[in-house]
């Protein structure tokens, strides 16, 4: 069973059960090698060590933030 999220201000799909390590699977960032991500769900952030274990919920607002350099 699939549910819908919002994903950096973009509705998506994932199945129910999925975690934030899933989600970052899906759309292709390799976990062990990211680094300057930042995650929050609902305006909450969550820190790396509970992406493994933080399943999302319908209706969850996800927004991913990666840090670049630059000036």
């Amino acid at each position: 069973m699939a549910i819908d999220i919002v994903v950096n201000g973009s509705k998506s799909e994932v199945q129910k059960g999925s975690t934030i390590e899933d989600l970052l699977q899906i759309i292709d960032i390799d976990i062990n090698n990211a680094t300057g991500i930042a995650i929050a769900i609902n305006s909450e952030i969550v820190r790396r060590p509970e992406w493994k274990g933080r399943e999302l919920n319908e209706g969850d607002v996800v927004e991913l933030v990666t840090a670049r350099q630059g000036g």
